[in-house]
């Protein structure tokens, strides 16, 4: 994984992990990989991947079970897809906007390329 400065680590492993529920990568209840599983995939210390694990158990997106590993939260998808939304809506969108307008871009070509983007997806 290539990280960036934009975020640390630990929050950048979190993001990632996300990514992969959302994927389908990991359903409800499914074990996830273990902390140093994780850290040496991904080729980081074990510690910024504990960091990482405990950010999602404190947002309830994975669990604990004692002995056997992290687990995904019921309902983990669902509450990332929301957040994430809200985020995009919040932060991402208007800044889009203010892109758009100062290149003179109209929200029909953006109609435009999604259709695009979106015939290469199926």
């Amino acid at each position: 994984m290539n990280f960036n400065n934009d975020k640390a680590i630990y929050i950048q492993i979190a993001d990632r992990l996300c990514d992969e529920i959302l994927a389908g990568t990991y359903q409800d209840d499914e074990r996830i990989p273990s902390v140093r599983e994780y850290a040496v995939l991904l080729q980081v210390n074990t510690n910024t991947a504990v960091k990482a694990y405990d950010e999602l158990a404190r947002s309830e997106i994975i669990y604990n079970k004692r002995g056997l590993g992290y687990f995904v939260t019921k309902g983990a998808k669902k509450k990332i897809l929301k957040e994430r939304k809200q985020l995009f809506m919040k932060e991402k969108l208007p800044e889009m906007f203010r892109h758009m307008q100062l290149l003179g871009i109209d929200i029909s070509e953006i109609g435009e390329e999604w259709n695009r983007f979106s015939e290469k997806k199926s």
